[in-house]
């Protein structure tokens, strides 16, 4: 990967990892603000505004949006997370221009019609349902809270209902004026696109952008826990977890080869052990989320009311038997996993784009698979290790969702895992 670097006079960074074999671009505008640079009262946010970009400008209704982007057969789109908000699009590699004007349009021109705003309410409120009725999505909201109560990194990235019904027009855009600054934005584009004409356009579309922003946000603050929440459901849905790493840990690689090996894949240990040998769970996996400071690591089990008093404890074994380690193999496994992932994702200019935004972002530099690949490859025993005793220095976190008869009690619980 050949990935350029240009900034522009207002603090925008402009990156392009330039494919000549795809007849394809994929563009889009990474921020570095999302759910934990809200405050409590105004939790959702940083959603709701990524929800009102494509609601019409100055100069496009938001019917005309969609319809432009479509017109040329591309796709417009965005996300929120804790950290980051996501503006996005993917063309032809002649439409490019008419994309990024599009998302320039959208972040710097749009006017948050009143009718609009309250038309998107009623769509967030109904998005939140959604994920409510959806146990194995809501879940992990329930355990980001429990890991990190009463603060910023805990909250979810969708609000609750009764803050979204009394979100105002003002607090959204000066959310927008107070967060969205140039020196905290990534413009990204992979693709069949040259960097000088990326960078021109940029230059023209983007040099409107405001500089800086003072954004703050709370320390994360892992405390752990339990959250139980009996429903009528056909099964229990739980996770259990622990204090995971941060983006800039050195151990990092290492807590996702872990995941992998754990239970990342059906030649896991917990997918053969739980799943396979005993015929306790449907779905079953392990997760490694990090953060600028803090992070969770995670196992997801679904099972029925019968055989619940016998997963947990189960999964504390499991957990505990990783003081020794993984044999040879395992760990071969789970690296291979990673690489090929990693390497097939390459094949993807969506893919590439965001995570030449992301790198960015988080480390200041492009991404470098060869980089990448390298400390998959350097992960050994003693990384392992320190990952798995760094779990010892917090209570766990469990959280529980559906029919809890049988779940046996937190304190038991922690008895089985030595905290």
């Amino acid at each position: 990967m050949s990935a350029e670097i240009s900034t522009l006079d207002n603090g925008l960074r402009v990156v392009t990892d330039r494919v000549e074999t795809v007849d394809t671009v994929s563009l889009g505008l990474w921020v570095e603000v999302g759910t934990r640079h809200e405050s409590a009262e105004v939790n959702g946010v940083a959603h709701f505004l990524e929800h009102m970009a494509f609601k019409g400008t100055e100069r496009r209704s938001a019917r005309a949006i969609a319809e432009e982007i479509e017109a040329v057969g591309g796709h417009l789109n965005a996300y929120t997370s804790r950290e980051s908000t996501a503006y996005y699009a993917k063309v032809l590699k002649e439409d490019a221009p008419l994309a990024l004007d599009i998302l320039a349009d959208i972040l710097m021109h749009s006017t948050f019609d009143p009718a609009e705003l309250e038309r998107e309410r009623t769509v967030i409120l109904q998005e939140i349902g959604q994920a409510n009725d959806t146990p194995d999505d809501i879940i992990f909201d329930h355990f980001q809270e429990c890991a990190f109560p009463d603060q910023a990194m805990g909250r979810p990235v969708l609000g609750s209902p009764d803050i979204i019904k009394r979100l105002s027009r003002e607090a959204v855009t000066a959310y927008l004026g107070d967060h969205y600054g140039a020196e905290r934005m990534v413009l990204s584009v992979a693709g069949n696109a040259e960097h000088g004409r990326a960078v021109d356009l940029a230059g023209k579309l983007l040099a409107g952008l405001p500089r800086e922003r003072a954004v703050s946000t709370e320390p994360a603050r892992y405390a752990g826990g339990e959250r139980r929440e009996e429903r009528d459901l056909e099964q229990l849905h739980l996770v259990l977890g622990f204090p995971g790493l941060t983006l800039s840990d050195p151990d990092y690689y290492a807590a996702a080869v872990l995941s992998t090996a754990f239970g990342g894949g059906m030649s896991s240990r917990l997918f053969q052990e739980v799943r396979e040998k005993r015929g306790l769970v449907y779905a079953i996996h392990s997760f490694a989320h990090s953060y600028r400071d803090g992070g969770l690591f995670g196992i997801y089990a679904g099972t029925g009311e019968g055989d619940a008093a016998e997963l947990l404890p189960v999964l504390c074994d499991e957990t505990m038997r990783l003081d020794s380690g993984f044999e040879p193999a395992e760990l071969a496994r789970a690296k291979a996993q990673m690489k090929a992932g990693l390497l097939m994702s390459l094949e993807s200019t969506s893919a590439r784009c965001e995570q030449q935004a992301q790198h960015l972002l988080i480390h200041g530099t492009p991404f470098d698979p060869a980089d990448l690949v390298c400390r998959i490859d350097a992960v050994d025993d003693a990384a392992i290790g320190r990952v798995v005793a760094s779990w010892r220095a917090a209570p766990p976190t469990l959280v529980a969702l559906g029919p809890l008869g049988g779940l046996e009690e937190f304190g038991r619980l922690r008895a089985r895992l030595g905290v």
